[in-house]
C-alpha cells in the first residue's frame, strides 16, 4: 500500500513572514513536519509542496521529496486541498504509480507528533474510515459576537451552565494532520467525505501558528 504524506509549505505568509522556515527548538517548522511523517510506520512517502527554493532546500535536507507548486495555487486564497491534489497527481505521474492513502500534514502545528500522523494514516489505510483528522477534547463555552456587539452562546445555553462532566464531549479540530482515501479525495476534492473519523490527540500540544505571538 502506498501512503503519501503531503506537507504544503508556500513561501508567502503575511501574518508571520517566513513562517514555514521559522526555527523551533533548532529545527525549521517544515523540517519538523517532514521528520514526524518520515517516522510514521504506515507512511511510505513524504513530499513538500512549495513555491520557495529555501523551503525546498530545508525539506530535502529533512528527507522529503519536493513538488514545485504552481503560482496559480500559491497565493493567499489557495486552498490546502488544491496543493494536495496537485502534489498527489504530480507524485503519481513522476513515479508511475497509484497512491492509496494521501495525508495533509500542516507544518504550522509545531507540536505535531509522529503518533498524530500514524493514527490518521492507520484509520484510513485499514478501512476504518474514508477520511480522518486529529482532534482534541474541548470543554470551553463558545460565544459569538453579534452585529450589535452583544454575545450569543454557540455550543451552550447561557441560562444553563452544566458541569463539564454533564456536557456532551466537544472535539476541537487541531489542524495538524488529516488522512484521506486517495480515490475518494480525487472525487470529492475535499478532505472530509464518506465516513470521517475524529482521532484524539493530546490537547496540550494543540497550537497553530497564525501570528508572531503563537510562534513565540
Amino acid at each position: 500500500m502506498r501512503v503519501l504524506a503531503v506537507v504544503p509549505a508556500r513561501g508567502g505568509s503575511k501574518g508571520v513572514p517566513g513562517k514555514n522556515l521559522a526555527d523551533v527548538a533548532g529545527t525549521p517548522l517544515v523540517a519538523r513536519a517532514v521528520l514526524a511523517c518520515r517516522a510514521a510506520p504506515t507512511v511510505t512517502d513524504v513530499v513538500v509542496s512549495t513555491d520557495s527554493d529555501a523551503i525546498a532546500e530545508a525539506a530535502r535536507a529533512a528527507g522529503a521529496d519536493v513538488i514545485a507548486r504552481p503560482t496559480a495555487i500559491s497565493g493567499d486564497t489557495a486552498s490546502s486541498e488544491a496543493a494536495v491534489l496537485h502534489a498527489l497527481a504530480a507524485f503519481e505521474e513522476l513515479h508511475s504509480l497509484t497512491v492509496d492513502v494521501v495525508l495533509l500534514v500542516q507544518c504550522t502545528s509545531p507540536f505535531l507528533a509522529t503518533s498524530d500522523v500514524e493514527s490518521v494514516a492507520v484509520a484510513v489505510a485499514t478501512g476504518a474510515a474514508d477520511s480522518a483528522l486529529t482532534v482534541a477534547p474541548f470543554h470551553g463555552f463558545l460565544w459569538r459576537e453579534d452585529r450589535d456587539g452583544s454575545g450569543t452562546g454557540v455550543n451552550h445555553d447561557p441560562a444553563y451552565r452544566p458541569r463539564r462532566q454533564d456536557r456532551p464531549q466537544d472535539l476541537l479540530e487541531t489542524g495538524a494532520a488529516y488522512a484521506m482515501d486517495a480515490a475518494g479525495f480525487r472525487t470529492a476534492r475535499h478532505r472530509f467525505f464518506g465516513r470521517t473519523l475524529p482521532v484524539p490527540t493530546d490537547p496540550a500540544r494543540v497550537l497553530e501558528i497564525d501570528d508572531p505571538h503563537d510562534l513565540a
